[in-house]
């Protein structure tokens, strides 16, 4: 089921990019610093280094992920955009997930990168509730928590209940005396939020 939803987003978000115009291309994200260019170069690095070069980019970041993500980011935004694009919708339904994170991981990976790009651009494409709900019970859920409380986007819920206005799901407590935060909004909003993003 998780990979129908991954090769679903995948489908989805390459039609986006087919639509896309130059200028598009090169407007910012909800990523701070990139372009469209940029995130589709990041989201299809799975696709299209191999193991050998990621170990080589890892080596010369000095074993610092975030580093090498955005050296790559960087290079290879400059791509042609149809040839970014060919690399996500020719792995519509290429098995990857990110270390420790599965395929959950991989779905979460995707979505909150195709809202990057299209919100800003003021794009809705469908995106099916039972994604949107395995990304937030990901985002939000105890098993990704850092020590501090905060998620891998230092995002916390400690005081704070979310509920998605359009979908059935909810987590979080607003607390004893209902003296939290009880943020109501559309599931894809909630993913935004949780994901460290700020909203346009």
């Amino acid at each position: 089921m998780l990979m129908d939803l991954i090769a679903a987003e995948r489908a989805a978000l390459t039609e986006v990019l087919a639509g896309l115009d130059a200028g598009q291309w090169r407007a910012p994200t909800l990523c701070a610093g990139w372009t469209v260019s940029h995130v589709v170069a990041h989201l299809t690095m799975p696709f299209r280094i191999s193991e050998q070069e990621f170990m080589d980019a890892m080596r010369r970041a000095g074993g610092r992920f975030t580093v090498m993500s955005d050296e790559i980011a960087e290079r290879d935004s400059r791509l042609p955009p149809e040839q970014l694009a060919a690399a996500l919708g020719d792995n519509v339904h290429t098995p990857w997930s990110p270390p420790g994170g599965g395929l959950a991981g991989a779905l979460s990976h995707d979505v909150i990168h195709g809202l990057d790009i299209a919100r800003p651009l003021g794009i809705e494409y469908p995106i099916p509730d039972d994604a949107l709900t395995t990304v937030l019970d990901l985002i939000t859920g105890p098993e990704h928590a850092n020590t501090d409380g905060t998620n891998p986007f230092g995002f916390r819920l400690d005081g704070r209940r979310l509920s998605a206005t359009d979908l059935d799901w909810s987590a979080g407590s607003a607390g004893s005396a209902g003296s939290g935060e009880l943020v109501a909004a559309p599931a894809r909003d909630l993913v935004l939020l949780a994901a460290g993003r700020r909203l346009p």
